[in-house]
């Protein structure tokens, strides 16, 4: 996840002046030596007054790409979404679009926004580092550098283009989200044992059929169908509780420059 998702509570907010410079921010550090009114121009980069790196020195420019209830989500933070996709062993191979990447990066920082209006107990580096060591033994493309080593895994984190402390972060917020939907909308949902026998029927076994293949009994399958219909429960619930939040809220995306929007 992106700057906007998880910094403080106040986050990146969005300003007037903001908006007139092209919705182009400088990203880092040398934001806090520079004059507002510098940050303008459509490429990657601009030229500032100020900063560490003295007077006509280049500074890297981050473009704003979508703005939620005040929050800037930015052009790194859909770079960082994506290379953060090597860590997901059971991902959709075929790559994002730039669409999918936003409205994912903006139903994070709206459901990030609502945990930080209902705090909960900080997950612990602890926690963070046990799912870690189990998600470092799944990934297949880590095999080949051997990541049930430390010096292997550092090395792979580091081919995506995190540190170990930044993965652990990124990581702990996937936390946070996950802890946050499962006690909002899985809690108090039940699978009743006709509910898993029609999935059964009128979904898998067609299935199997189709394929010439025998499928397993019902019994044996049961709490594996229960757990897909719960998956499916708690993603239409949360989908039409995003859709409300954005309906209540204000999110706006920013098309590049030189795009109609």
């Amino acid at each position: 996840m992106g700057h906007s998702a998880g910094g403080a509570a106040g986050g990146r907010r969005l300003s007037a002046l903001a908006v007139a410079l092209a919705l182009v921010v400088p990203h880092g550090p040398a934001y806090a030596g520079q004059a507002a009114g510098q940050g303008s121009g459509s490429g990657a980069q601009g030229t500032g007054s100020a900063g560490a790196g003295g007077v006509g020195q280049p500074v890297d420019l981050d473009r704003v790409v979508a703005i939620v209830n005040g929050d800037l989500i930015l052009e790194s933070d859909l770079d960082e979404e994506e290379r953060m996709m090597a860590f997901q062993p059971f991902r959709d191979r075929a790559a994002a679009t730039r669409e999918q990447l936003i409205d994912r990066l903006i139903d994070r920082d709206l459901i990030m926004q609502q945990i930080r209006l209902q705090p909960q107990p900080a997950i612990t580096d602890e926690q963070v580092d046990a799912e870690l060591a189990a998600l470092r033994k799944n990934i297949p493309e880590c095999a080949a550098d051997h990541c049930e080593t430390d010096a292997g895994w550092e090395k792979f984190v580091a081919d995506q283009g995190f540190t170990l402390e930044e993965l652990r972060e990124h990581w702990r917020r996937r936390m946070e989200v996950l802890r946050f939907i499962e006690q909002r909308f899985r809690m108090g949902i039940r699978i009743t044992p006709a509910e898993i026998d029609d999935y059964y029927k009128k979904t898998l076994m067609p299935a199997y059929q189709k394929q010439k293949a025998t499928p397993p009994a019902e019994a044996t399958i049961s709490d594996r169908i229960q757990e897909i219909l719960l998956q499916q429960r708690v993603g239409k619930l949360l989908d039409d509780w995003l859709t409300s939040l954005r309906a209540q809220g204000s999110v706006r995306m920013i098309k590049p420059e030189g795009e109609t929007p």
